[in-house]
C-alpha cells in the first residue's frame, strides 16, 4: 500500500521487501516452534530436578552455531549474539517452569 503523495517504489524494491516479509514470517513461525519444544525441555528439566542452564550445551551449540555461520557466509559474531539473546530467554522460561514445579504439593 503507498502513501498518497509519496513516491512510487521501484519494482525491485517493492519484490525484496516482500521476501523480507515472508522470511521475517518464517522466522517468527520457526522461532515459536523451537520456544515450544525448549518449553517441554524446561517441563523435563523441572520434573528430573536439572539445572535451568547447561553451560556445556551452550558452549556446544554456540559453537555449532558459528561454523554454521560462516558457512552460509553470515557474520558468526552476530550469529552468537542471536543465539544468546534466545538462549538467555529459554534460561529465563525455565526457571520459570521450574519455580513452578517447585511450588506444587
Amino acid at each position: 500500500m503507498s502513501t498518497p503523495g509519496a513516491p512510487a517504489v521501484p519494482s525491485e524494491l517493492a519484490r525484496l521487501r516482500g521476501s523480507i516479509d515472508n522470511i521475517d514470517a518464517a522466522l517468527v513461525h520457526i522461532l515459536a516452534e523451537r520456544f515450544k519444544a525448549t518449553q517441554r525441555v524446561g517441563v523435563l528439566k523441572a520434573e528430573l530436578g536439572l539445572p535451568a542452564s547447561d553451560p556445556a550445551r551452550e558452549a556446544q551449540q554456540v559453537g555449532r552455531l558459528r561454523r554454521l555461520a560462516q558457512e552460509a557466509e553470515l557474520d558468526p559474531v552476530f550469529a552468537e549474539k542471536f543465539l544468546a539473546f534466545i538462549v538467555a530467554e529459554v534460561i529465563h522460561h525455565h526457571e520459570a517452569i521450574a519455580q513452578g514445579h517447585a511450588q506444587r504439593p
